[in-house]
């Protein structure tokens, strides 16, 4: 099996989204400036518990902590949804007026911007448009 992947966005989507349905408390995906941005949006919005860079060998990965609510027997994921809008093969550019609102509100669409990695709600705030790489709820 091979490493490479050609979208690494979606790859670690996959990875978070299979750990969720196996109901595994942590899962791992190699490390890149972006995903670690993704993360962060995550942590902060309140989809995950927490995440850890490491910077082993050969490969240095991100270790993220999922997050889960319910009693023991009810215990569902935090994360309902993870849906990836843009695809290397095509790419999804919103203006500030055009970004998306996720759920009514509830979920989040994460954007890359000339200003960094956001929510659509921060591009908004700040006046910026970019790249809208997914919807999370």
């Amino acid at each position: 099996m091979s490493n490479v992947t050609n979208d690494p966005i979606a790859d670690m989507l996959t990875r978070v989204r299979n750990a969720l349905t196996a109901r595994k408390t942590e899962v791992q995906v190699p490390k890149s400036k972006l995903k670690v941005e993704i993360a962060r949006i995550l942590k902060e919005e309140g989809y995950i518990e927490d995440y850890s860079v490491g910077d082993e060998s050969p490969i240095p990965m991100i270790s993220i902590d999922l997050k889960y609510f319910g009693s023991r027997r009810e215990r569902r994921p935090v994360i309902t949804q993870l849906q990836r809008i843009s695809k290397p093969g095509r790419r999804v550019y919103r203006k500030r007026s055009e970004l998306p609102i996720v759920l009514s509100g509830t979920g989040i669409a994460i954007v890359t911007t000339p200003s960094g990695v956001m929510t659509a709600q921060q591009a908004r705030r700040n006046g910026v448009g970019g790249e809208v790489l997914c919807y999370i709820w």
